[in-house]
């Protein structure tokens, strides 16, 4: 049992410590998303991948993409807490056609895909979402609001994605505050 227990505390203290450099790490795309060069449907996804280093074991990054019908590249709207450190808000969004990368290392898992006529309804309620969001200059790692925060506000107002946080979306609990803030 002792042996066991050196070998998981090994593991453990190996693999925290092992974490590739962030400047380093894969932001390569992982194939998932559609190609908006061939795909000429409006598309809405929603990704998750482990959070970088350590923090991966317990919790997730989440961003949101969408892709109007015919366009050419996604929309990627995603918080990210070092920008505030730079003086920039914390929600970023940028143009690319490939929406899908790697989060410095690991890769994403896609949790919502919606495509067609019912992404091309929702999407301009996304958009005016995004420029509604209440915490778009913060940022706090617990309780948040965060990067999982966005998406989960994003699902409560408007249900009609039917966007589900994943367990390790730490974080998404606090976009319920905006109802008990008023």
């Amino acid at each position: 049992m002792k042996s066991i227990f050196l070998v998981l505390i090994s593991v453990f203290t190996l693999s925290s410590c092992a974490s590739p450099d962030w400047r380093t790490a894969s932001r390569e795309p992982a194939g998932i998303a559609a190609d908006p060069t061939t795909s000429q449907d409006a598309i809405i996804d929603v990704y998750a991948a482990d959070a970088f280093s350590w923090r991966g074991w317990f919790a997730v990054h989440t961003w949101v993409a969408i892709k109007p019908k015919n366009a050419r590249e996604y929309t990627v709207y995603e918080v990210v807490g070092w920008r505030i450190k730079q003086g920039l808000p914390a929600l970023k969004q940028y143009q690319t056609p490939t929406p899908d990368r790697y989060w410095y290392g690991a890769k994403p898992e896609r949790i919502l895909t919606l495509k067609g006529d019912k992404a091309s309804a929702l999407i301009p309620d996304i958009k005016q979402a995004v420029d509604n969001y209440p915490w778009a200059d913060e940022y706090q790692i617990f309780p948040g609001p965060n990067s999982n925060t966005f998406p989960a506000w994003l699902a409560l107002k408007i249900p009609e994605l039917g966007l589900e946080m994943p367990f390790r979306a730490i974080g998404s609990g606090y976009a319920d505050r905006i109802d008990t803030q008023g």
